[in-house]
């Protein structure tokens, strides 16, 4: 059993670290009610843009956990938008993505126009298609434009099996273009920016909880915060020994954190 800090602030991945897909890990809605219980801060900090703020926290609740609120959620999709009126001057946009990046994007205040795009948002969308995929590559092209990832997930948890994630798609059309590309989510900095700004916190004041190495535990190695990797999504303890990040702890559920 590990005894963790009620006075941090604890980032927590969604997919597969509170579920897998649509199937809810038990002990994660148990781990939950003891972080409320005792009034412990935190936020989900996920790379799925496809949902927005409220949809993520509807999935939650469908799934058992409660006493929840939208405020709870940051998201790529998020960090993205955010991140980029920061270091861009650029006022118009194509996107390719589901609800929780148009929402995002519409609450930056960009215009959608993509004969004048200046930034191209690629986010996760389960029906895109060949030729959406080739018209984003032209119009990056084209424009000259930048190539904005929400993240780069290899591989995404579906249940006891995977699909292939958004990572996948921006090598394709970053290969295909050419283009600028400006990585946002996990395990980038741009994200740990923008997350830190949200929680209003220092890196030593948050610990990250999460179950993959390239994305959550890398995320939190390489941006200075400590990191607590749960077996219970992509990765395994066999990964945790051979990767090239290393996590702090390694725990096979989160019924192995307690607060004293």
């Amino acid at each position: 059993m590990i005894t963790i800090d009620p006075n941090k602030t604890y980032l927590i991945d969604l997919d597969g670290t509170m579920y897998r897909g649509n199937q809810v890990i038990p002990e994660a809605v148990t781990f939950m009610q003891m972080l409320q219980k005792h009034h412990v801060n935190y936020v989900f900090v996920t790379n799925n843009a496809t949902r927005t703020a409220k949809q993520n926290l509807q999935h939650m609740e469908t799934l058992g956990f409660t006493n929840l609120k939208e405020s709870d959620f940051f998201t790529s999709a998020m960090a993205a938008v955010l991140y980029m009126k920061k270091h861009s001057d650029a006022r118009y946009v194509y996107a390719i993505g589901e609800a929780g990046l148009t929402e995002a994007i519409a609450k930056g205040g960009y215009e959608l126009d993509e004969q004048r795009a200046e930034l191209v948002f690629v986010g996760l969308m389960h029906n895109a298609d060949y030729s959406l995929y080739s018209k984003a590559a032209r119009i990056l092209r084209q424009n000259h434009a930048i190539l904005v990832g929400t993240n780069q997930d290899r591989r995404i948890p579906d249940g006891d099996a995977f699909s292939i994630g958004n990572g996948a798609i921006i090598e394709m059309l970053k290969y295909a273009s050419e283009a600028e590309t400006v990585m946002i989510g996990k395990p980038n900095s741009p994200m740990m920016e923008e997350v830190l700004s949200y929680v209003g916190k220092t890196k030593a004041e948050c610990i990250m909880i999460g179950d993959n190495l390239e994305t959550d535990i890398a995320f939190a190695k390489d941006n200075g915060l400590f990191s607590i990797m749960v077996c219970s999504g992509v990765h395994t303890k066999k990964d945790a020994l051979s990767f090239r990040v290393q996590s702090d702890e390694v725990i096979a559920s989160l019924n192995e954190l307690s607060i004293k």
